[in-house]
């Protein structure tokens, strides 16, 4: 079964908004195979809702598939579109993982929000549907604490 896929392999303007953005899936090759896949995108960029400055995040995906794979570039651009968004993240990082859930339904998901300080305090954020299924190797997200500069 091929999926006619819009982004992939063709010229892609980045959406303006999370709404706008369009996830695309494929069918997975391995349904028969219970894995893990993770995407990290450590220059997550979006706005503070309340004083408009940026927000900066390290984010870390895992999920296993079920009848569906996420299409990468598709996720790039869903995650790009965040770059002038207003919100918490604690909104932001359970929307990323809302449309995911939505859009490739798998088996689990895990979204770790590991965002950088302001006023002092870093703020991380973890949502999770599902549970691992038994026996893949699941990583730790591999980011430290944030611990300042010493």
């Amino acid at each position: 079964m091929r999926t006619k896929l819009k982004q992939l392999g063709h010229a892609s303007r980045l959406p303006s908004s999370p709404e706008e953005a369009v996830l695309e899936a494929v069918p997975n090759p391995h349904k028969g195979s219970d894995y893990i896949v993770r995407f990290t995108a450590p220059e997550f960029t979006c706005l503070c809702p309340v004083t408009g400055q940026p927000d900066f995040a390290h984010f870390v995906i895992d999920y296993a598939p079920s009848v569906r794979i996420v299409e990468s570039k598709s996720l790039k651009l869903f995650l790009s579109s965040f770059r002038n968004t207003r919100a918490f993240h604690e909104d932001t990082t359970l929307a990323i993982g809302k449309r995911l859930n939505a859009e490739i339904k798998p088996k689990f998901l895990r979204v770790c929000g590991f965002w950088y300080p302001r006023g002092g305090i870093p703020i991380d954020v973890f949502w999770q549907v599902g549970a691992p299924p038994k026996g893949v190797y699941l990583p730790d997200p591999g980011v430290p604490p944030y611990r300042g500069r010493g």
